[in-house]
């Protein structure tokens, strides 16, 4: 770069930077996530942010422009070494585009010290080289977790889900929100029932995935463009319209089985979808929090059973806000051997993003400091440092201001970035052991004795 040229320092397209209020808003939650899922006895885990290229693309269907692949950048006279070390094949390395394949292989690393079922929770940043646009990042954080087991996995961890999701989302008081629940093998087993093959299966559940997005006629008419006879799309559209209560909707279900050819995938689906919506039940998840919607399809091909995605009611254009399933071979990509596992999925980030847009959250303060403690006199920084540390130690967060400047202003630097209380500490109020504690959100100002100041502020700020 030359002399005098300027640098291009604004952020880079689809890579999110928070400030001060909007971190503390995300850091929040992410407290509240976590301790739900260490409640259901989740276990927290780090993978690196830079796996091999082949491991990442070991299930395929990722498509290389999505993936950021990491190129060293070296000085003109270590270019040689680049060129010897031959960064390719099993030495190529990309950034992480989710949580998944890196669980997988993280389990085949780490077979052998780990007790399974395996229940694990990641809340870390990943990459995609996709189209940055509204609520779409190339950098974002995601909120995961997955139970693995080895050969049989209950599906009372299917059940456990909603209920997780119950619990986060009523904890952040973001609104009403339904959980969709259905079954891959419901689906699956309907098509064949009516005579769709094999080859079609997999293409056929992504229309169906689209339907929100596409509409009613958009899905049959991309039905037909697959080959599938306007009859069987139309058995289709009304399969997936079913609706009523949850009981309704099973006993409609079970109805369409006694009169279906080739049921047996169709009446397993009905089958669990039952058993995992009795565990939710049992597990006190209100009825007004979830439903049986059969359009629910999750067009990841690696999903075989369960599937959940989650719409906060009245806001249904942000999406799905939690979502994920069950699935059977994914994890044992790298192993050769069946591994059961169900997660489910919140990207954090772009939630974050969309709920603040529409208004439904705010930030929080630009500090965690409750109290400022003001500074009047340079002479009495002693007792002003020794007010502040009683205090943090009584669990009050505390911003001790060490520039001298007028009481006015250090009003206005504590009233910008949220702190409620100041203490204001002069010659007398120090000779007497006192303090005067001022409100900034009522205005008001008492005086209050050194000895009951952490008392008192705690009374305020409940």
């Amino acid at each position: 770069m030359a002399k005098g040229d300027k640098i291009n320092f604004s952020t880079p397209s689809g890579f999110p930077e928070f400030l001060p209020s909007e971190k503390r808003l995300e850091l929040y939650l992410l407290d509240t996530i976590r301790r739900v899922f260490e409640s259901y006895g989740f276990t927290p885990i780090e993978t690196p942010a830079v796996e091999r290229l082949e491991v990442l693309q070991a299930k395929g269907n990722q498509g290389d422009n999505i993936i950021y692949g990491i190129d060293p950048i070296l000085p003109p006279n270590r270019q040689a070494e680049r060129d010897k070390a031959g960064e390719t094949g099993s030495e190529a390395r990309a950034l992480k585009f989710d949580q998944t394949v890196p669980l997988a292989a993280y389990i085949a690393r780490h077979l052998n010290e780990l007790t399974f079922p395996f229940a694990r929770y990641q809340m870390d940043v990943v990459f995609r080289g996709e189209r940055a646009k509204d609520g779409r990042f190339r950098q974002f954080r995601q909120c995961d977790i997955d139970v693995v087991a080895r050969s049989q996995l209950s599906l009372l961890y299917d059940a456990q889900m909603p209920a997780i999701i119950t619990e986060i989302f009523t904890a952040v008081n973001i609104g009403d929100f339904l959980i969709r629940i259905n079954n891959r093998k419901v689906l699956t087993g309907f098509f064949k029932s009516v005579g769709i093959g094999e080859d079609n299966i997999k293409s056929c559940i992504g229309i169906v995935d689209a339907l929100e997005k596409i509409g009613e006629s958009k899905v049959k008419q991309q039905l037909e463009q697959e080959g599938i006879l306007a009859e069987q799309a139309q058995k289709i559209i009304d399969f997936i319209k079913i609706d009523g209560s949850i009981d309704e909707v099973l006993d409609k279900l079970k109805h369409l089985a006694e009169n279906l050819p080739e049921v047996e995938q169709f009446a397993l689906g009905i089958s669990e979808l039952e058993t995992v919506i009795t565990g939710v039940r049992n597990l006190g998840v209100a009825e007004n929090r979830f439903c049986i919607d059969l359009s629910i399809a999750r067009g990841l091909d690696y999903y075989t059973g369960t599937v959940y995605e989650t719409t906060l009611l009245g806001h249904e254009a942000l999406g799905s806000i939690c979502s994920g399933g069950r699935y059977e071979e994914l994890v044992g990509t790298f192993l050769g051997e069946k591994m059961p596992g169900v997660g489910i999925s919140i990207g954090l980030t772009r939630l974050i993003s969309r709920l603040l847009k529409a208004g439904i959250i705010n930030t929080l303060a630009a500090t965690p400091a409750q109290v400022m403690v003001v500074n009047l006199q340079d002479d009495l920084m002693p007792i002003y440092l020794k007010v502040s540390q009683n205090l943090r130690q009584a669990g009050i967060n505390v911003v001790t201001n060490f520039d001298k400047r007028g009481l006015g202003k250090q009003f206005q630097l504590a009233d910008k970035q949220g702190v409620q209380l100041c203490v204001i500490i002069g010659s007398e109020e120090a000779a007497a052991q006192k303090s005067s504690l001022k409100d900034l959100k009522t205005g008001e100002q008492v005086e209050v004795a050194l000895d009951d100041l952490a008392a008192e502020v705690k009374r305020r700020l409940t």
